[in-house]
């Protein structure tokens, strides 16, 4: 390996390099490196690194979303299912207004 002394960086030719990105392992000056949980990563590691989390997220949430929804649609057919079936236990004078009556 040699030394980051003798180094220059990736993007920029002419520039002293600063850093390793430990992704790639390729050298870089002071503004083409960035920090991101106590590891240098170059802009386009770093990039990457986001895309993946982000999809990986938005998978989650999208199967998340999806329970929600056949949840709240099961519970909502077994509220008008048992709605219907204690409407149909009723006697037939209820449905016909005769019940109160009375004889």
């Amino acid at each position: 390996m040699q030394r980051i002394a003798h180094q220059r960086c990736f993007n920029h030719r002419f520039r002293e390099a600063v850093a390793c990105c430990l992704e790639c392992g390729r050298y870089f000056c002071r503004e083409c490196v960035t920090e991101h949980d106590d590891r240098v990563l170059c802009a386009d590691c770093m990039a990457e690194r986001l895309a993946s989390s982000e999809t990986a997220a938005f998978r989650f949430g999208g199967i998340l979303r999806l329970m929600q929804f056949l949840s709240g649609m099961t519970l909502l057919w077994l509220f008008f299912y048992y709605l219907g079936q204690i409407l149909i236990s009723l006697p037939t004078a209820f449905h016909e207004g005769t019940l109160w009556q009375g004889g």
